[in-house]
């Protein structure tokens, strides 16, 4: 008994003395008390940390230095096959695993709202070697008006990734209509410039002024584009992000004016015009999604003529039970059949896609689609079979 009573005081103060850091241990070989002190026929036993130690070393992590208190990293991946069925005498059919966009982002907070953000991409160039290039990189202040906040740098345009976020979730699988090749194909996602970014309840909106070319494009003279998204959110849904589960009715104006873009003259030998306008509704509840889209870019002569014209795009998406989406979406564009429009005059472009989604968990969603074009513009035509793995974390 006095024996037990003796380890049990020493237990008891070696733990105490623990709390402090690393401590070596000692137990008399005749008694087996333990001791925090070596001394005659004592053993040492090992070094020991308390609980309370060992469990903050594990969840501190590795640290990271910054002058902000916050940095926050994510990556967003979209991996795929692509089996591509050509109906051209052009081109072969093709058979193709892809990692088809990594983007990698760190936003550094120095406050709970404001921060500095930076996103690279990796691409395939021309010369089929894999490059990183930069998608974002700007600094975002909230309230520098009432309920708007700034973007300025390398930032969003005004309508492509609000989109991305209410009404077309797939971008994995192809581009919004605005965006999209076979379709409208009139501008990007990014550029360098300012974009005002106002939130309230039942009303949002985008207004920007940019170099106009996108992140890709290099800049020449002294004309800038102008480009404004207006939302009327009518369920109250503008100022928070939304879900796939949530419900959310939208109704939406956006447009884009630029006198002088980068790219080359029009058939008649004037300077690139990008002039278009549109409108767009989106309603949302868990079960199922309903948009659709009107573009009229009648008055520009952007890409020697291609971009002149008009067009439409509807989609949706059935949620059938938990985790599964069916969805569709059809694109339809014309170019004006004028002078203006050149060799392009009065062609037209028609796009579907069905596809079947899964979420697998938070941070996985599988996809597999058959997207199938007639491209009379760019003089393409093919079924495509593709499986996507799209990957946030």
């Amino acid at each position: 008994m006095k024996k037990i009573l003796v380890s049990a005081v020493a237990a008891t103060l070696a733990v105490s003395t623990l709390s402090a850091g690393a401590i070596t241990l000692y137990q008399d070989k005749n008694t087996g008390a333990i001791y925090t002190k070596p001394g005659a026929d004592r053993v040492e036993i090992g070094n020991f940390v308390s609980s309370q130690d060992a469990y903050a070393g594990k969840s501190s992590g590795t640290k990271v230095k910054s002058k902000v208190p916050v940095l926050k990293f994510s990556g967003k991946h979209y991996l795929g096959y692509t089996y591509t069925d050509d109906k051209t005498d052009a081109n072969e059919d093709s058979s193709t695993f892809e990692t088809r966009r990594n983007y990698f982002q760190v936003k550094a907070y120095w406050n709970s709202k404001d921060y500095m953000r930076l996103t690279l991409d990796t691409y395939q160039n021309a010369e089929n070697d894999w490059a990183v290039r930069l998608k974002y990189a700007y600094i975002f202040l909230s309230d520098v008006l009432p309920k708007t906040g700034v973007e300025f740098g390398q930032v969003h345009r005004p309508w492509i990734d609000w989109e991305e976020h209410h009404g077309w979730w797939y971008r994995s699988i192809s581009k919004t209509f605005i965006e999209d090749k076979h379709a409208a194909d009139l501008t990007n996602s990014a550029d360098i410039g300012i974009n005002f970014k106002t939130k309230t309840p039942y009303f949002s909106s985008e207004i920007g002024v940019f170099n106009g070319e996108g992140y890709h494009g290099r800049h020449e003279g002294t004309e800038m584009s102008y480009e404004w998204r207006v939302t009327a959110n009518i369920l109250g849904t503008g100022k928070r992000k939304v879900h796939m589960d949530d419900e959310y009715f939208d109704l939406s104006f956006m447009g884009q004016y630029n006198n002088d873009n980068y790219y080359k003259l029009d058939a008649l030998g004037n300077p690139s015009k990008k002039q278009w306008w549109g409108v767009h509704a989106v309603y949302n509840r868990p079960e199922f999604l309903i948009a659709g889209m009107y573009v009229d870019s009648s008055s520009s002569t952007y890409n020697s003529g291609k971009g002149r014209g008009t067009g439409y795009s509807v989609n949706g998406e059935y949620r059938p039970v938990e985790k599964w989406s069916v969805l569709g979406r059809y694109d339809y564009w014309e170019v004006e059949n004028d002078a203006e429009a050149g060799s392009y005059a009065g062609k037209d472009k028609n796009q579907y896609i069905v596809g079947v989604a899964y979420d697998y968990n938070k941070n996985v969603k599988f996809i597999g689609n058959v997207t199938s074009y007639d491209d009379k513009v760019n003089k393409s035509k093919a079924d495509k079979f593709m499986f996507t793995a799209e990957v946030h974390w």
